[in-house]
């Protein structure tokens, strides 16, 4: 496993994406802040400002998960364990996936990157919800496996994974711009991906 990536190495999209989140971190933090004190003052009580607080808390929850998943990753980053966990799991809270990071050291951040990618693509498999589990094994490879009620493989998306954008022999929709982005960055890796789909299960896994 090779975790060197060239020096300076910065694509133009995750810097976009980088900014983008950036951008969008503190007018949210600023409205998660304005409703604590509404709800402090006893100004305004009920379920509208109930659903005002937990919209913004999503949305917090999917910025920061957003900004590893598709932004810029210098190779000497470091994340930690916790916020790694916490900034996996916060965006599934309440939904019909339950995830878990089970990985319980720091890592650098491209490989945290990696993994929530994978979470991505996962995802897009399972469209009545399961249970996710994220894994580190021996020689630092990622694990994901997923147990469902329904899993929805399709091979042509899933291609892309191992031979690049064009491999889907169609325009990708914008949902599905974890493909090529986990396949680039495991190509700055030297790293392939494996996955195997049942009816009811996914692993997918770096190699």
């Amino acid at each position: 496993m090779n975790d060197h990536t060239p020096q300076g190495h910065q694509s133009l999209a995750e810097l976009i994406a980088s900014r983008l989140c950036h951008d969008l971190v503190n007018p949210l933090g600023a409205i998660g802040n304005g409703v604590e004190l509404i709800e402090m003052t006893g100004a305004a009580r009920g379920p509208e400002m109930a659903l005002i607080r937990d919209a913004v808390r999503d949305a917090q929850a999917r910025v920061r998960f957003m900004r590893i998943a598709f932004g810029a990753a210098a190779p000497t980053q470091i994340l930690s364990a916790r916020e790694a966990k916490t900034t996996a799991q916060s965006p599934w809270q309440g939904a019909r996936l339950h995830v878990s990071w089970a990985v319980a050291e720091d890592l650098p951040r491209h490989r945290v990157k990696m993994g929530y990618l994978m979470l991505l693509c996962a995802e897009t498999a399972l469209p009545m919800g399961g249970d996710v589990t994220i894994t580190q094994e021996a020689g630092g490879h990622l694990r994901l496996n997923a147990k469902a009620p329904r899993v929805t493989h399709d091979p042509a998306l899933w291609s892309v994974l191992h031979f690049g954008m064009n491999a889907a022999a169609r325009p990708l929709k914008a949902s599905e711009a974890q493909f090529p982005a986990l396949h680039a960055t495991l190509a700055l890796f030297d790293l392939t991906l494996n996955y195997v789909a049942s009816e009811d299960g996914l692993v997918i896994a770096t190699a």
